[in-house]
């Protein structure tokens, strides 16, 4: 039994999350800029993406740029963003192809005004697609999403549109970026660091986490494919006993 036959022999994640690090270092050990990383992760990006679309995966959500990411040098975060437009105009057709929808989670408002007006007109043409959800975190920082899911609410509150007494997850799921999302089911993340980084930590309370030596222009699909074996061979009690299950 090959990789892939193993993986499908076994319920699959419905939600997997990937913190994308390890650009910056892969490109440094080639004496090469941080730049370089980068370009060379989107590969990592399309295998990652089209695997998990060949798996049946439903959904994928990929940190692309924190609300931190902003402090990195300039010249970095120009390249970053220049790379996210060409990424996007270059991949609509395969997006189309595989029928893949795009969607975006973060303070968009930040981004420039072309990477925004890009990255809109690809959600919106990709809109009807149903195989794979591909969801980009960009300008995204999850305290400040938990921050401004509690200033809504208050609001309501205030306004009388929400009582008090009827707040509970699902309202507040309502106003988390990733309404529209299942929570994550698997959270991996690349090179070796091993923390969460501000990322999705409302969404992923009940993740399996992963986390890989292997820098992201590295992670092929045999990669995806054993963080997914690893997943299935974990017990999910969800506060459970075993018994219970």
């Amino acid at each position: 039994m090959n990789l892939k036959e193993h993986v499908l022999s076994k319920p699959l994640p419905k939600h997997i999350a990937i913190i994308m690090d390890g650009n910056g270092r892969w490109a440094k050990q080639k004496g090469m800029l941080r730049a370089f990383g980068h370009e060379n992760g989107t590969k990592s990006v399309k295998t990652a993406v089209e695997t998990c679309a060949a798996l049946g995966v439903e959904n994928l959500t990929l940190y692309a740029f924190s609300t931190e990411n902003w402090n990195r040098p300039k010249l970095e975060v120009q390249t970053l963003m220049k790379l996210l437009v060409s990424s996007l105009k270059k991949e609509i057709k395969t997006l189309q192809k595989n029928n893949i929808k795009l969607a975006a989670i973060g303070n968009l408002n930040s981004l420039p005004a072309k990477v925004y007006k890009e990255l809109h007109e690809v959600i919106d043409q990709t809109k009807q697609n149903t195989r794979l959800t591909l969801t980009l975190a960009l300008s995204y920082g999850s305290r400040e999403e938990i921050l401004n899911t509690v200033k809504e609410i208050s609001i309501k509150v205030k306004n009388n549109i929400i009582s008090p007494e009827i707040i509970d997850e699902s309202i507040i799921n309502e106003h988390l970026y990733t309404r529209n999302l299942p929570d994550v089911d698997l959270l991996i993340r690349t090179s070796g660091e091993q923390r969460i980084s501000n990322f999705l930590l409302w969404q992923i309370a009940y993740a399996e986490l992963y986390f890989s030596d292997v820098l992201w222009p590295d992670f092929t699909k045999e990669h995806l494919y054993n963080a997914i074996i690893e997943y299935q061979k974990r017990e999910r009690r969800f506060g459970k006993t075993s018994e219970q299950l």
